[in-house]
């Protein structure tokens, strides 16, 4: 058995949870924040069979799209001369980090 954790954008949830859910696999969803661009994530944990866990990654991949998105970037060194004013900055969202982690044991009470 494995424990199959995926952190993704909140965007990407609903879609990737119902899909999951469809093809016969429990998730658990945690609300998580990003530590980079503070932004709502969702983690979420399914516990698999190791000749599943191809199955699960392929659906996150097809449900989690990356995408660009503009967010404020404040200059506050002074280079510009101008300082303090926030300049947007394109950045890539998205997508998903999973891990596969082996469950020693596993009961469900």
């Amino acid at each position: 058995m494995k424990l199959i954790m995926a952190i993704i954008s909140d965007e990407d949830s609903n879609s990737v949870i119902s899909e999951l859910g469809r093809q016969g696999f429990g998730v658990t969803k945690l609300c998580s924040t990003g530590g980079f661009l503070r932004s709502g994530n969702t983690t979420i944990m399914i516990g698999a069979d190791e000749d599943k866990i191809s199955e699960v990654i392929d659906i996150i991949k097809k449900k989690c799209k990356t995408r660009k998105k503009a967010m404020p970037n404040l200059d506050i060194s002074g280079s510009t001369g101008i300082t303090g004013m926030a300049f947007p900055v394109e950045v890539t969202v998205g997508g998903a980090t999973v891990f596969v982690l082996n469950v020693e044991q596993f009961e469900k009470l």
